[in-house]
């Protein structure tokens, strides 16, 4: 029995959600997120809550009902309140600048990186050393924190380079004489 499929996914106020077609779609404020549904997965719609349960009893069913249920959790949270993830940029000169739909970002290189922001993503540079990454799909925040931390992600001596807000760096001793 999944631990995670078996309790109901709570729909807030102003999140419209339904099953059409085997596809489970949601809209909100922030947007509208579709998820293609497994043929071993029952999707119900009661109101104010979502219900999931598996069709047969087969170990595809059964894997795939607790991961129906926390996509479908992700998405109604999305389109209500959104995803952020905070990226913090140390070393000397390091630095970022948002134009648009270009994230412009200055890591010690010859040159300055241009990443271009895909849709439904916004990128706020609230200091040039601090990015809020933002949307509705919590897995193209992450999939985008990723990508940019990518470029020169953190090193353990000086702790220079791209890190996400929460994560820690373990540090390692210098050489000695």
């Amino acid at each position: 029995m999944s631990r995670v499929g078996k309790y109901p996914v709570a729909v807030p106020a102003g999140v419209t959600v339904s099953v059409k077609d085997g596809v489970f779609l949601a809209q909100g404020k922030l947007g509208e997120l579709s998820l293609p549904l497994s043929k071993d997965i029952e999707t119900t719609v009661d109101g104010s809550s979502i219900s999931v349960k598996p069709v047969t009893e087969t170990k595809q069913a059964r894997a795939m009902w607790g991961t129906t249920r926390a996509l479908i959790n992700n998405m109604v949270k999305g389109v209500s309140t959104g995803f952020t993830r905070k990226l913090e940029i140390n070393g000397v000169g390091y630095r970022a600048d948002v134009q648009g739909k270009v994230v412009k970002l200055k890591l010690g290189y010859s040159h300055d990186i241009d990443y271009a922001l895909p849709e439904g993503i916004t990128v706020v540079a609230e200091k040039p050393t601090l990015l809020a990454i933002s949307g509705a799909d919590r897995q193209k925040v992450g999939q985008v924190a990723a990508e940019i931390r990518r470029f020169r992600g953190p090193e353990p001596y000086k702790g220079k380079g791209i890190k996400f807000e929460e994560e820690t760096i373990l540090r390692k001793e210098g050489k000695k004489k």
